[in-house]
């Protein structure tokens, strides 16, 4: 469910890749129907059963990134990458930590099966 904070912040958000934005988060929120989506760390972030666990990068303004995480609350690191990344579409920086780069609207199409699963495989991980 998209809320008023984030709405405002998309109406102020200048940023080159607004458009790759706005389609990322329309995959996004089709995706998770009982997610809610705030603004943590500066950017939309979304959340389930109240754990965020995706989180925009906007900043450096050179491309759109997509943090998966496991939230702010310390866990144990799993031994394993949380997720197996068939796609290569993730780049890790810790087992419960990735992110995913979009460089274009070309990519942000050419990747949204590749993200859907990968947002499906994330929050059944959680």
């Amino acid at each position: 469910m998209s809320s008023k904070n984030v709405t405002d912040f998309i109406a102020n958000l200048d940023h080159p890749f607004k458009k790759e934005f706005l389609e990322l988060r329309k995959v996004i929120l089709e995706n998770i129907p009982n997610g809610n989506e705030h603004i943590k760390w500066n950017a939309p972030s979304y959340q389930i059963n109240d754990t965020d666990f995706l989180t925009f990068k906007l900043m450096p303004p050179k491309n759109i990134q997509l943090v998966f995480h496991r939230g702010a609350k310390v866990k144990e690191m799993p031994k394993d990458k949380l997720i197996e990344d068939a796609f290569g579409l993730l780049k890790w920086a810790a087992n419960d930590r990735a992110v995913a780069t979009f460089n274009s609207m070309e990519e942000v199409e050419n990747l949204k099966f590749q993200l859907i699963e990968t947002i499906n495989k994330w929050v059944k991980a959680l």
